[in-house]
């Protein structure tokens, strides 16, 4: 626990040091949320409000995005030569994907609330609880918690921080072939079972039924059931690279 702390302070002066990657984590999301809101919102219809319908997605999307900076991050100390050096450290191996991932974590979450308050100003009207926020918190640390270790896999197996950014393009491309931005049954029948199969629409609904009060069903189940399993998959297979890297 030491060792994770001691890392997780170290990647979080990184990333207070790379301004230009934080204002992109930030700016990107918040650029995408005023382009769907002005420019398409008024073209596709919902059933209700659009900047309602497209903040939870938006929200997700800026959460995804962030956390798959770590790839990058994970990537520089491998190919660096740091890693070498901590390993001649009286120190635990897994210190260093932990810190990274928590860093990623609480980094994500100070770019989402600053979001979140833009989505506000521009008329997003939740109708959330105390609880349901509780609930919502807890969906997007279980998510970018999965994706932060996920993308440490790809920062591990990538050759470059070139390759390892790649992994963000994924991300961010995801949550188009979801109900982030469109309802699903919108799509041709060939996208539409992709969007209603894949991770991100489950957790886009559980978070966009907790905010706005609309039924969320079994998307609670499908959103929690990606997340741990995709949590653990990133677990397990960060561990078994940065062993096979050693």
């Amino acid at each position: 626990m030491a060792d994770s702390l001691v890392f997780v302070g170290r990647s979080v002066r990184h990333s207070a040091r790379s301004l230009d990657a934080v204002m992109t984590a930030v700016l990107l999301p918040v650029m995408i949320l005023l382009l769907f809101v002005y420019v398409f919102g008024g073209a596709i219809d919902t059933g209700g409000r659009y900047v309602d319908y497209v903040v939870p997605g938006i929200i997700l999307l800026c959460a995804g995005y962030g956390s798959a900076t770590t790839a990058v991050s994970v990537n520089q100390d491998m190919t660096t030569g740091v890693i070498d050096r901590f390993r001649s450290l009286p120190i635990s191996s897994s210190g260093v994907l932990t810190g990274h991932v928590v860093a990623s974590v609480l980094r994500n979450l100070v770019s989402t609330v600053i979001v979140l308050c833009v989505a506000l100003l521009i008329g997003f009207d939740p109708r959330a609880s105390a609880l349901d926020w509780l609930g919502v918190l807890g969906v997007l640390l279980a998510f970018m918690v999965a994706i932060s270790w996920i993308a440490a896999c790809f920062g591990l197996l990538a050759k470059s921080a070139e390759g390892a950014g790649a992994f963000s393009f994924a991300i961010m491309f995801l949550p188009y072939v979801s109900s982030a931005f469109v309802p699903t049954d919108s799509m041709p029948a060939a996208l539409e079972a992709i969007g209603d199969r894949q991770p991100i629409t489950p957790i886009v609904e559980t978070l966009r039924g907790l905010m706005l009060g609309t039924p969320i069903g079994d998307h609670a189940v499908a959103a929690l059931a990606w997340c741990g399993g995709l949590t653990a998959l990133g677990v397990i297979s960060a561990g078994v690279l940065f062993r096979r890297a050693a």
